[in-house]
């Protein structure tokens, strides 16, 4: 039978959302309900209230998130009722070109819940990334639930659907990082501090944190930037640079998703070197680069999505490491909140106050 939850919904473009009931269809073939226990306030949700995404308004909001399958549909095999996951928006088909070539963390057909949840009033809602997870409990594709150890903090293995692999994929799955590569990342909000911590883990030499807000990068410091560049005073690509014995980095990781702090990446790495685009532009942005430039410099230009991640093989390992205590994900977040809250949290967000505010059910 349809459950009636509360979940957070943005109905107009650039309006501020609000606490709606929503009727959540039992599994179909193929789908699991899963009753929600933390969601992360992730920038590709207030992307998707300010139209930056699709148009395809109601939005339900919300995909960052943990939390207990609470019932499968038929042919289900990989979960079921009980089982503690994580939430992905990747769930690969098995079948496309990728898939059989062994490559399924560039899956070309991935897919979500073929039913809708919808309002109280019938309308479909469009859930944020395949997900909707600002919500008690949300349908999703089956596939889109990873089993990973129910020891692991709800809060912080909900970090590990979006923004926290991101940006640790950016570093280790594109960027290939390694032991002693000299890596700088570009912004330094949630996505650009977990691809710091993604290059401590591979043992970089030098992690230079490159930021306009001087308490993003404290932060930085925190989770492993062994430099730290304020690109409000400084001109960063020559600071990059002047810390690599003029160079450049051999790993630049662009975490804002913007053209001018792309060029930066760009002329702020070592020849050959790599460029990782991981933050996220809006349509209208356009990119303006001699091409003579991109031939001369030569390496490698890369756009990560989801940190190149297969969820089934890095959430499991991920929140491994953070039982052994190797892996702060407890770092990230900022403060928990309730449902009410997310409109006030997207105004924190948006000012830089916080690195992540949790939703808590």
């Amino acid at each position: 039978m349809p459950q009636h939850v509360r979940g957070v919904v943005a109905r107009v473009k650039g309006e501020p959302v609000r606490v709606e009931t929503i009727v959540v269809p039992d599994p179909g073939p193929d789908e699991a309900v899963v009753r929600v226990q933390a969601c992360g306030v992730c920038h590709t949700d207030l992307h998707y209230r300010e139209g930056g995404i699709n148009d395809d308004f109601p939005f339900l909001l919300g995909h960052e998130a943990a939390g207990i399958v609470e019932a499968v549909g038929t042919g289900v095999t990989d979960v079921a009722p009980g089982d503690f996951v994580v939430l992905n928006w990747r769930a690969v088909c098995g079948r496309c070109r990728a898939c059989r070539r062994g490559r399924p963390q560039y899956c070309f057909d991935t897919h979500n819940a073929r039913q809708r949840m919808t309002l109280s009033d019938g309308t479909e809602l469009s859930p944020a990334l395949g997900i909707g997870a600002f919500a008690e409990k949300t349908l999703v594709a089956a596939g889109q639930c990873t089993k990973v150890d129910p020891a692991v903090s709800p809060a912080a293995a909900g970090l590990l659907g979006c923004g926290v692999m991101a940006g640790i994929g950016a570093a280790i799955n594109t960027g290939g990082v390694g032991r002693g590569d000299t890596v700088a990342v570009i912004g330094c909000g949630g996505v650009g501090n977990a691809a710091v911590v993604g290059a401590r883990l591979a043992g970089a030499a030098k992690i230079i944190a490159v930021d306009i807000d001087e308490r993003k990068l404290e932060t930085a410091r925190t989770m492993g930037a062994t430099d730290t560049v304020n690109a409000r005073d400084t001109d960063p690509v020559e600071a990059i640079r002047r810390l690599t014995n003029g160079f450049g980095a051999d790993i630049v990781i662009e975490a804002v998703g913007r053209p001018e702090t792309y060029r930066q990446a760009f002329y702020a790495r070592d020849l050959a070197g790599t460029v990782v685009l991981v933050g996220v532009p809006t349509p209208d942005m356009q990119l303006d680069l001699p091409l003579l430039d991109v031939f001369g410099r030569g390496g490698a230009l890369k756009s990560s999505w989801y940190g190149d991640c297969l969820p089934s093989r890095d959430f499991p390992m991920l929140t491994d490491l953070y039982l052994q205590g190797r892996l702060d994900l407890d770092s990230f977040v900022t403060e928990t909140i309730t449902l009410d809250e997310v409109e006030d949290a997207f105004a924190r967000m948006h000012k830089g106050d916080v690195l992540r505010s949790v939703v808590i059910f």
